[in-house]
């Protein structure tokens, strides 16, 4: 062994010409225990599962609520492009019905008072959107 190399269970640093065992993060005794990587895969696993079980439940209760919006929508657009030669009053129930041109228009009437093609009952909101009533 030469002159200046230390043995290896001396803990000398080279760079600094010191003895710093105290300065380092590990234990460096050859008594001391030994380091041991605990194998954390299974807990890797579980909760990668329920993470993505909890992103894809948060993905289709957004799928859900995009889909009902884009139905309110459609419904919206196609009351006010339908016929109506009155001024709708807001909290109030209208019909929307199809004549004999395949057209759409709304009435005051209830589809029980007439023999038209009904589509649908709607209700117009304080914020000026139609919704549609559930019968």
């Amino acid at each position: 062994m030469s002159k200046d190399k230390k043995p290896d269970q001396v803990v000398f640093n080279d760079e600094t010409q010191r003895y710093d065992a105290a300065l380092k993060p590990y234990a460096t005794n050859v008594g001391a225990p030994a380091i041991v990587v605990t194998d954390n895969s299974t807990w890797k696993n579980r909760n990668i599962n329920k993470a993505n079980k909890q992103i894809k439940a948060k993905y289709l209760e957004l799928k859900a609520e995009y889909e009902k919006m884009m139905e309110a929508l459609e419904y919206n657009t196609l009351v006010y492009n339908s016929r109506y030669n009155f001024e709708p009053i807001v909290g109030e129930t209208y019909h929307l019905y199809r004549d004999k041109q395949e057209k759409f228009f709304l009435s005051i009437i209830a589809p029980d008072d007439c023999n038209f093609d009904f589509v649908g009952s709607f209700e117009l909101n304080s914020e000026f959107i139609w919704k549609k009533k559930e019968d």
